[in-house]
């Protein structure tokens, strides 16, 4: 067992069938009945801008919003960080950059379908790394576009989502 922060236990279950990703219709009852754990990613430059993205997707579509995504069913917290990274930046970040920040809550009034009054909770593990990164070349697929922006101003704008703006009133 490794002394990390957070542990970083070794896989002790086997690997989930498959991918570790529920069909549409089992996950909708999933996100009614439990919390979702994610992961969002605190991404900073060297000039200490923090980036953000113009959300493609619900539940905070539309808002700007710090990348993330949810942990998989037997999915170790550095593989889904190795995952997220990849599949919402194409980033391979290496695991002894990530900073733990924090554990968050965010709840929304609507699903990742956008339905009106199913609600959504997830417990949020937030990490932070400095990246260099051109943003230019970004995966398109949850956010539309993408800016750097220091902590104040991100605290400040009002089109960031407040869940993001809390990771920077601290």
């Amino acid at each position: 067992m490794s002394t990390e922060p957070l542990g970083w236990p070794e896989r002790r279950e086997p690997a989930a069938r498959g991918n570790g990703v529920l069909a549409g219709s089992d996950f909708r009852q999933a996100v009614e009945m439990l919390p979702l754990v994610s992961i969002d990613l605190l991404l900073r430059d060297a000039a200490g801008r923090y980036l953000t993205g113009l959300r493609t997707n619900p539940p905070a579509q539309g808002a700007w919003f710090v990348p993330g995504g949810r942990i998989r069913k037997n999915e170790t917290l550095r593989d889904a960080l190795r995952r997220i990274a990849c599949d919402e930046l194409g980033l391979r970040v290496p695991e002894k950059a990530w900073k733990p920040r924090g554990v968050y809550e965010h709840f929304y009034g609507t699903n990742f379908a956008g339905e009106a009054g199913r609600s959504t909770h997830y417990v949020v593990l937030a990490y932070e790394a400095e990246v260099p990164l051109d943003i230019s070349s970004l995966p398109q697929a949850q956010h539309r576009s993408y800016r750097w922006q220091p902590a104040e101003a991100i605290a400040a704008d009002p089109g960031v989502h407040p869940y993001t703006q809390a990771y920077f009133k601290e």
